[in-house]
């Protein structure tokens, strides 16, 4: 009997060698048969870690090259119009980043995940066809290793659910179309063995799912599972409960459904209809989303109070989720601090966690190597409760005691002083706050934190690379300036590595969006500032330039959300201390003459509950938090923030009542519907809509920012737009920021001269 499975894998590698490949290729370093080598190195491996560890089911079709939204919709033969015409490759990352002559599909969270993913477009005229190619290829691939996996998919409902419709319809009445398509896809699956395990992800379900959408699942389910005998269906959900799709589940022919119970606890309340319906159930029990070791023995118990509904032989142990959104493993980590790691499980570590709370819950015999496992995990589990690293009172009370909620001034007092004081015009041009990341910059970071350069030297360096970004703004016109972050390897990183309780790693990437890797600081305590953070740097750059230069902040909301965060406490708890300790930033950039602070907060909309009914808690306290952390600012200081990959049309209340005076937000592959929210409600605070596109390559024109500075107009006033890129531009190089920089300033001066005219 098989009792262990993973929901996914991460594919970057242990050490990016995807991430590598992808950009040597993108570059022109190396062709595409170099990444291909390296991608079968990288599965080849992934299997073999997971079938060591006695994983039973180990998926196939996990792996992809940039996204497996994007991967399916290759499959579908759901491509754009602008697309057609280009093959293999070239199409792929097409799509995915786009080309010369066509700007890429749009880009958005997966759920409530730092993970992107690409979002498909779909028409009710397309026409769609099957390419099995990748997931057969990839399935043989294993079984030739002698690896018999299971068959990863993502569902038809969640792909239907998560992409867009061009022509404005509702994109499940493409649901006739997409189905025989799936159908298809089972029928070739099926000739590939005798019998086939298929996990097909329908992670919409954990959202409030409309019943228009709960209506497709039983003629969709009853469809599959009718295709082939010798196919075994297993429908996994993940990051919430799915209660009211699990009540249709069982009533379909599905061998196995998967459910979550770290982050969906209302799934118990479909155990009994599972027991019932006599199916499989995939218990979610070792956290796919965090990095703290499993808690074996509260682990097992929580099995053993689902083997009181659920027959224990239709249980298999589960990851709760994708390994995708943890780091890979922690043999690389040989800086850590000890007693620090000994509190952390990575991927690699949590396929040994999922063996070993099966091997415990089905009380099978535990090897010498099993009873040192299990001891040093209660030991580690124990130390960690106890550490005094953890808690610190004196933070613990201020947070407790801290009640300043407001700044100086309501809006309209504040913007009529900071237009005088600050003699900004209308249509503003001014950047998100990074600049691209040098070789020299990086080389010059790493040295430093090796010991290998003096901080005179390390100063310097960067010294010299804000002089070049401060003079090459100045040269070409924008007129609000930032100092580019050369200092920074990650805008959360580098705040957490100057506050207490934050702890990092050397080699922690996470996958964030096709080579994009990002590495995550961890919180393990109370949080608190020593000394400030980015005083010295935002005055330095001050020093050099006669016009404004905005000092940049990760906020609270943010912080947190893109750290990986400790288990022993609330989140708000987490995140007020956070707070708190940024309002002492904020006081002191102010007392030493930045005029203009943005608090970021682009994982603000991330954090949300997929559930409704948990949302106005969540946006209590992260308003609240935002507040916090500006409650200090001068009415005569003026607050931005950022924010990234929304739909504001849920939020845009919200949104106000965090009250900041400009916010920027991501716009460009929108055109300007994303903004349309802000006139409906008659949003007062000034607004920056993103003109281009920052995670393309491409270079926009003069006209296309012209045109896309237009749209904004036909929807706020000049008086009310500030103009800049969608994001940082941190991951891009010179020679494409420039360009665009220089012709995204050209562009405001036609239209200022149009709209003088």
């Amino acid at each position: 009997m098989s009792h262990t499975y993973i929901v996914g894998f991460p594919r970057i590698g242990e050490q990016r060698e995807l991430k590598k490949a992808l950009e040597n290729y993108w570059s022109g370093e190396t062709d595409f048969k170099a990444v291909k080598a390296v991608a079968s190195t990288l599965k080849e491996r992934h299997w073999r870690y997971q079938q060591e560890a006695g994983i039973e089911f180990i998926a196939s079709n996990d792996f992809s090259y940039y996204d497996n939204m994007l991967d399916t919709a290759i499959m579908l033969g759901a491509i754009p119009a602008r697309f057609q015409g280009l093959e293999d490759e070239a199409l792929y990352f097409s799509m995915a980043r786009g080309n010369k002559d066509a700007v890429a599909m749009e880009m958005t969270k997966w759920f409530n995940t730092n993970y992107h993913y690409i979002v498909p477009e779909l028409s009710l005229n397309d026409t769609y066809s099957l390419n099995a190619a990748k997931i057969i290829n990839e399935y043989n691939e294993a079984k030739a290793l002698g690896i018999k996996t299971k068959i990863n998919l993502i569902g038809p409902i969640t792909f239907l659910g998560l992409s867009k419709r061009v022509d404005r319809g509702d994109t499940y009445e493409l649901f006739g179309k997409i189905l025989p398509l799936y159908e298809a896809l089972l029928v070739e699956i099926a000739k590939l063995d005798d019998t086939i395990m298929i996990e097909i992800d329908e992670p919409i379900f954990v959202k409030d799912v409309a019943p228009n959408v709960l209506s497709l699942i039983k003629p969709c389910y009853d469809t599959l599972c009718a295709v082939s005998d010798n196919i075994r269906i297993v429908v996994t959900t993940y990051f919430e409960h799915s209660c009211e799709a699990t009540r249709v589940l069982v009533h379909t022919p599905v061998w196995g459904i998967g459910l979550d119970f770290l982050y969906g606890e209302k799934n118990f309340e479909s155990l009994q209809s599972i027991a019932h319906a006599g199916k499989k159930l995939i218990a979610g029990v070792v956290d796919g989303r965090n990095i703290w070791k499993n808690d074996i023995t509260k682990t097992t118990q929580l099995l053993e109070k689902i083997a009181k509904t659920v027959d224990k032989e239709n249980i298999i142990v589960s990851s709760s989720c994708s390994l995708l959104h943890t780091p890979f493993t922690l043999k690389y980590e040989e800086k850590m601090d000890a007693e620090i790691k000994n509190w952390l499980s990575y991927a690699v570590e949590k396929l040994d966690e999922v063996s070993l709370v099966s091997k415990l819950f089905f009380h099978e015999t535990l090897s010498e190597e099993d009873k040192k496992a299990l001891q040093s995990n209660k030991e580690a589990n124990t130390r960690r409760a106890t550490s005094t690293r953890i808690h610190n009172q004196a933070v613990q009370n201020r947070v407790a005691n801290f009640s300043r909620l407001e700044r100086e001034g309501d809006y309209e007092t504040r913007i009529k002083i900071q237009k005088e004081r600050l003699g900004y015009r209308d249509l503003t041009t001014t950047t998100i706050g990074s600049f691209p990341q040098t070789p020299e910059v990086r080389k010059a970071r790493a040295d430093f934190k090796k010991g290998a350069i003096c901080l005179e030297a390390y100063e310097k360096e960067m010294k010299n690379y804000i002089d070049d970004c401060v003079a090459f703004q100045e040269e070409c016109g924008l007129e609000v300036l930032v100092h580019g972050e050369p200092e920074r390897n990650d805008m959360v990183e580098y705040f957490g590595e100057q506050l207490e309780g934050y702890g990092f790693s050397q080699n922690g990437w996470v996958q964030s969006y096709g080579s994009r890797c990002v590495k995550p600081p961890f919180i393990y305590g109370d949080i608190s500032r020593p000394k400030p953070m980015t005083v010295a740097w935002m005055t330095y750059a001050q020093s050099k330039t006669q016009k404004i230069m905005k000092g940049m902040l990760t906020g609270p909301v943010t912080i947190l959300n893109w750290s990986f965060v400790r288990d022993d406490m609330p989140r708000a708890d987490v995140s007020k201390q956070i707070a708190v300790a940024l309002c002492d930033e904020v006081a002191d950039l102010q007392k030493a003459g930045i005029k203009m602070i943005q608090v970021d907060e682009a994982a603000f909309k991330e954090g949300y509950p997929l559930r409704s009914e948990n949302i106005p808690e969540y946006e209590r306290w992260a308003v609240r938090d935002f507040k916090i952390s500006v409650s200090t600012a001068w009415k005569e200081t003026q607050i931005h923030t950022h924010m990234c990959y929304s739909e504001f049309n849920d939020i845009i209340r919200t949104i106000e009542a965090m009250d900041a005076d400009v916010i920027s937000i991501e716009t460009a592959r929108s055109g300007n519907e994303l903004l349309k929210i802000f006139k409906e409600v008659g949003y007062k605070q000034e607004v920056g809509p993103g003109v281009y596109d920052i995670h393309s390559p491409r270079i926009p024109t003069v006209e296309e920012m012209v045109e896309q500075i237009n749209l904004l107009l036909e929807v706020l006033p000049k008086e009310q737009l500030w103009i800049n890129p969608d994001c940082g531009l941190k991951t891009r190089k010179w020679e494409e920021v420039k360009p665009s920089l220089i012709n995204m300033v050209k562009a405001v001066k036609e239209v200022r001269a149009t709209l003088a005219d």
